[in-house]
């Protein structure tokens, strides 16, 4: 059995901190291990069926083929396709494919990019493998998913009908390299069906795990072609998309370009001609045939325009996909492109100042982490803050500077198993100055510092995309980075990733586990005192002393009856007080031990109903962290969702039971760190006694 999800989440921070996940030690995708598969079938002679993902009409998905097209669908292996298959026939390159009835052409046109650059390839397909020698039907890929690196493991049998592949195929038929990589993909998203639909940006990250950016055509910069240039000089992958047409289906335009299609980005270059500077783009069409058809395309007189050496260089005639245009039509005729680079180098030319980064993890939690968008001014502080220290530029550097000097990354990260299925959230992020008054703080930026300051950089709309990215010039300083979704109350998880010239120091911002214990508020009174312990005696055994279960009859029949929601104090929870509270350590309470229960319940009940507001007689769980607070504690996140889960019901609410009951074993909690803190030491059997306490 899976560990529960707040133990995954432990054990995956762990890992990611041990290396697991890297590019050199990547995770395992539903924890298959590759060479333990591959022994194992070498051992006993057998070839490789991935139960994970395997040959049925499950892994092709749904809408993709008709139903009598799918009772025709035979999985075979391509020792079955063709006689002498290999994984890859005089190297790699982007004419070696063609896309089939899937419409993926977003993640096609991102191989074609892949196939230009060598170092990034043999990342993501391992290039020793093939069908001679140790061959057994196990073929694996690695793909960067959501901050970690993912080893993917399939079977080769691919879907056919008449023995033909029905999704991507090779130009060279004994050639499986494309198929095999597309299969794995399909794994990752799901199904083959999952695949539908996509822009390059999603697959070229994928593939490199690098930076993003992504440039609308109909509003590009004014260095757009020189942005381009360095891009290709410093090994970028890069895709683009053409505006989608009067509907969805993929129309061919009188231009010969395809509607609503992505290509690939697969050169630049400025030619003389007519003796001016002509700045050229050139693309391919994942489909493998199918080009534009107008001034530069392969038959254009223009071509006659330029050197023969340009021309011999650069003219390929032949309907292979791939054509050259213009940059004022390729701005013209195509919606965006998409940069994917390992380092954003690229952006400004200057190589001698290197861009650092940090990766973060987070999470948006209804109700306590989920706060919204600036528009929600009284949830908005309750969303999560990281804290940055951006310090100044190398001297080199600053000589050098061109603008901007960071650049600020939004991940969601997927809630469902297969693509399709997923539902992005609007995101985005606001980023604020920490002012004077405000550096020394700790812990959680409240209400109050947003309302007084207003963000000095932030993202210029709120996207359902699953990266939103930004670039920025921010001076050296302290910041305040708040990722937020547009609504409140909406749970995803995110990665927020930071690039920076100079040299910057991130954390999140409410991992201040500070426990300070609150002192039950009134004077003492002795008269009070001997009422409770006249109360106390009728429960009490001979010895006065109370057990769990006289604990429980005593407090759900006199001190807080009428106010009680789920129907009082369970016998565990008072095994709890008991435990507690239990100063001499005998298993019962006497009437000195209960006095100070009694004290510390009235107290909290106290604050239960003042953070009330809702008045349903439970607490929220954006209630819940104001009543923590009201507490005397301040406590991460992360704590306080696990204490949602812990002691909330089903609906996210919490009862006064629950909450006295956490915030006596959060009061145990800053007794025993204030302890270690001092540099005091428990004896063996106090410690024990404190571990029972505490998770009992």
């Amino acid at each position: 059995m899976p560990p529960p999800g707040v133990c995954l989440n432990i054990m995956e921070a762990r890992h990611k901190k041990n290396g697991y996940g890297s590019l050199a030690n990547p995770e395992r995708f539903f924890n298959q291990d590759f060479q333990q598969l591959k022994q194992y079938c070498l051992a006993r002679g057998v070839r490789y069926i991935d139960e994970m993902f395997p040959p049925d009409k499950n892994s092709i998905g749904q809408g993709l083929l008709s139903p009598s097209d799918s009772t025709r669908v035979k999985w075979l292996r391509p020792g079955k396709i063709v006689p002498n298959p290999s994984f890859i026939v005089d190297g790699v390159s982007r004419f070696d494919f063609g896309q089939g009835i899937v419409g993926n052409c977003w993640f096609l046109a991102s191989t074609g990019a892949l196939t230009f650059q060598n170092h990034i390839l043999e990342q993501v397909v391992p290039l020793e493998q093939s069908f001679d020698g140790e061959y057994c039907g196990l073929f694996h890929f690695r793909f960067w998913r959501f901050g970690r690196w993912v080893d993917i493991i399939i079977d080769d049998k691919l879907p056919t009908i008449d023995d033909r592949l029905i999704f991507v195929h090779s130009k060279t038929p004994n050639e499986f390299w494309p198929a095999l990589l597309e299969k794995a993909y399909a794994k990752v998203c799901g199904s083959y069906s999952d695949m539908s639909a996509g822009t390059p940006s999603e697959a070229l990250v994928d593939f490199t795990g690098g930076v993003h950016m992504c440039i609308q055509l109909a509003d590009s910069p004014p260095n757009l072609w020189q942005l381009m240039y360095r891009a290709a000089q410093s090994k970028s992958l890069m895709g683009c998309g053409t505006p989608q047409g009067e509907t969805s289906a993929n129309t061919v335009a009188p231009n010969g370009l395809v509607q609503g299609h992505a290509y690939t980005v697969t050169g630049v270059k400025q030619m003389m001609s007519r003796g001016k500077a002509v700045n050229l783009v050139r693309l391919w069409n994942p489909w493998g045939k199918g080009e534009w058809n107008g001034d530069w395309s392969d038959r254009s007189p223009l071509w006659q325009t330029v050197s023969p050496e340009d021309r011999k260089m650069c003219l390929s005639v032949g309907d292979d996909g791939e054509f050259w245009m213009t940059m004022e039509d390729f701005c013209k005729f195509y919606a965006d492109l998409d940069i994917c680079s390992l380092c954003p180098d690229f952006l400004d030319g200057n190589s001698s100042c290197h861009w650092k980064s940090s990766f973060n993890d987070g999470r948006w939690v209804a109700g306590t982490t989920a706060g919204g968008c600036t528009n929600y001014h009284d949830s908005f502080w309750t969303n999560p803050q990281f804290r940055v220290s951006i310090g100044s530029l190398l001297e080199k550097c600053s000589e050098e500077q061109g603008g901007n000097n960071i650049l600020v990354s939004l991940m969601q990260k997927p809630d469902k198993r297969n693509r399709r299925l997923v539902q992005n959230l609007h995101i985005g992020f606001s980023i604020y100055e920490v002012t004077e008054k405000y550096k020394t703080l700790t812990g959680k930026f409240p209400a109050s510092f947003f309302s007084t300051n207003l963000p000095v950089a932030q993202t210029k709309t709120y996207m359902n995309a699953r990266e939103v990215m930004e670039l920025f010039m921010l001076k050296p300083g302290e910041y305040l980075i708040v990722p937020s979704t547009f609504k409140p109350n909406e749970t995803a998880s995110f990665i927020l990733s930071i690039l920076s010239k100079g040299e910057t120091h991130v954390h999140e911002n409410s991992g201040d586990h500070s426990y300070e214990s609150v002192e039950p508020k009134g004077t003492k009174n002795g008269s009070d005192d001997e009422n409770k312990k006249n109360l106390f005696r009728q429960y009490s055994d001979q010895y006065e002393e109370v057990d769990a279960e006289q604990l429980q009859r005593l407090l759900n029949q006199n001190i807080l009856q009428g106010d009680l929601k789920a129907g009082g104090f369970s016998l565990d929870a008072c095994r709890s007080m008991v435990a507690l509270m239990d100063t001499s350590i005998t298993g019962k309470l006497n009437s000195g031990e209960f006095v100070r229960l009694w004290k510390k319940v009235g107290t909290y009940k106290d604050i239960f109903f003042s953070t009330d507001v809702s008045r349903t007689g439970t607490l929220s769980l954006s209630e819940l962290r104001n009543a923590i607070m009201a507490s005397g504690m301040r406590v991460s996140d992360d704590m306080l969702n696990l204490m949602a889960l812990r002691y909330g019901a089903s609906t996210g609410n919490m009862t006064l039971e629950s909450f006295i009951s956490l915030v006596l074993r959060m009061d145990c909690m800053s007794k025993i760190f204030k302890q270690l803190s001092d540099g005091m030491t428990m004896s063996l059997r106090e410690s024990e006694w404190m571990y029972i306490s505490m998770y009992t």
